[in-house]
């Protein structure tokens, strides 16, 4: 017993110290918790575009320019700052064709969208066309050398009757392709022409079988990756690892969830019906069947922050905890979306990128459950296991409601 006890003591140090870091990181996390840029890049036969948006905290974070400390960019403002921030991207995205770093010929536009909090700078510009049977690829190195932001670059890529996607993010910036012949024929011309040729890249031959250019096609799928590239559901795994490990609001969340006392049962339940909620409103978000905006979704992330904490002071004994965990698992699925709903995901990759992004969220999250749980079995043997979960519910319970107090007024 005196053993137990030793060992719930240590236990309870650790998960303090867990606790305090976690609260250390998220009291130095601001509501912008992720830099989230959307590349697209059109191929045609007479140039190449790439459009590129930019949300307005980090044009902020990146060049300045909010003179009156309001958090926006005013048009003035954005006028100043327009020209050092088109300079920065042309620094730090790259698009080489041929294997040589190819600069744009001209900025086709470059404007502020106000659309409220999802406000961004969209630039858009071309470069030379890619050729057949050429090398085309794309590095993206802004907030390399931050070590306090998560950036993602989400890119999507439309070269003929064809579309792909990549997420940029990590020590992952590099996307490249080699455009085939059969690729190059189905161009369109230019931005406003539909796609050259007739259509039998996406149609069998009499015996069943696919033509050359879909075969080509698949050979060819775009790809990122790092120093060398990875195949693009890998990129979509890692943009789920690190969008859930930089969410200090979802685990949190998570934590308030599993501090309370329970039985393994009851643990695989709660869990179980987390994964399956947060899965059905991600799908849903990302395919536009719902859409709620994150004015309401934000606030109620941090709301079940707060509820659960409640509940673990409140209750000294907790009872169907998956139904409450299922209806916050909706809200939280919806925060999940909120990186790939203004991308747009092509229908032949949309059930892979989905997948690969919900199942690195979920080697987080298992990955947790795994360490947290032996954790809290010995937690509990302790007589003063009580008093350690309200300890840690009131933290969760404080910070909650500071990010819910931030997020209603801004």
């Amino acid at each position: 017993m005196v053993r137990y006890q030793s060992a719930a003591r240590y236990t309870a140090c650790f998960l303090a110290a867990l606790v305090l870091a976690m609260l250390s990181f998220a009291w130095q996390a601001d509501a912008h918790a992720y830099s989230a840029g959307y590349a697209t890049l059109d191929l045609t036969k007479t140039s190449t575009e790439l459009t590129y948006s930019l949300d307005e905290l980090s044009v902020i974070e990146l060049v300045g320019g909010d003179v009156n400390k309001n958090g926006m960019l005013e048009q003035e403002e954005f006028e100043k700052v327009k020209d050092p921030l088109i300079a920065l991207v042309r620094q730090n995205i790259v698009l080489k064709l041929g294997g040589t770093a190819t600069p744009w010929t001209k900025v086709v536009s470059s404007v502020l969208d106000r659309q409220g909090d999802a406000t961004k700078a969209i630039l858009k510009v071309s470069y030379p066309p890619v050729g057949a049977n050429q090398a085309v690829a794309m590095t993206d190195q802004l907030y390399k050398q931050s070590s306090t932001s998560n950036y993602v670059d989400l890119l999507t890529i439309n070269y003929g009757n064809q579309k792909s996607t990549a997420a940029l993010s990590g020590d992952n910036r590099l996307w490249a392709m080699q455009m085939t012949e059969s690729e190059y024929a189905a161009l369109p011309q230019d931005a406003s022409s539909p796609a050259s040729g007739n259509g039998q890249a996406e149609k069998p031959d009499a015996n069943g079988q696919a033509n050359a250019a879909t075969q080509s096609s698949t050979a060819s799928r775009p790809q990122s990756g790092g120093d060398s590239p990875t195949s693009g559901w890998i990129s979509f795994l890692k943009l789920g690892i690190n969008h859930i490990l930089s969410g200090y609001d979802h685990l949190l969340f998570l934590f308030s969830l599993l501090i309370a006392r329970q039985t393994f049962k009851q643990y695989a339940a709660m869990i179980t019906a987390f994964t399956v909620a947060h899965s059905i409103t991600l799908t849903l978000t990302v395919l536009g069947i719902i859409d709620v905006s994150p004015r309401i979704v934000e606030p109620a992330i941090a709301l079940s922050i707060c509820y659960v904490a409640i509940d673990n002071i409140v209750r000294g004994k907790v009872s169907y905890r998956w139904v409450l965990t299922f209806l916050f698992g909706l809200i939280h699925g919806m925060g999940f979306a909120d990186l790939l709903k203004e991308m747009d995901l092509p229908k032949s990759e949309l059930a892979g990128d989905l997948i690969s992004f919900n199942l690195g969220i979920e080697i987080v999250q298992i990955s947790l459950v795994a360490v947290l749980l032996p954790l809290l079995y010995l937690l509990h043997k302790w007589q003063y296991a009580r008093r350690a979960v309200m300890a840690g519910s009131a933290a969760a319970f404080a910070l909650g409601g500071i990010w819910l107090a931030e997020r209603i007024m801004t």
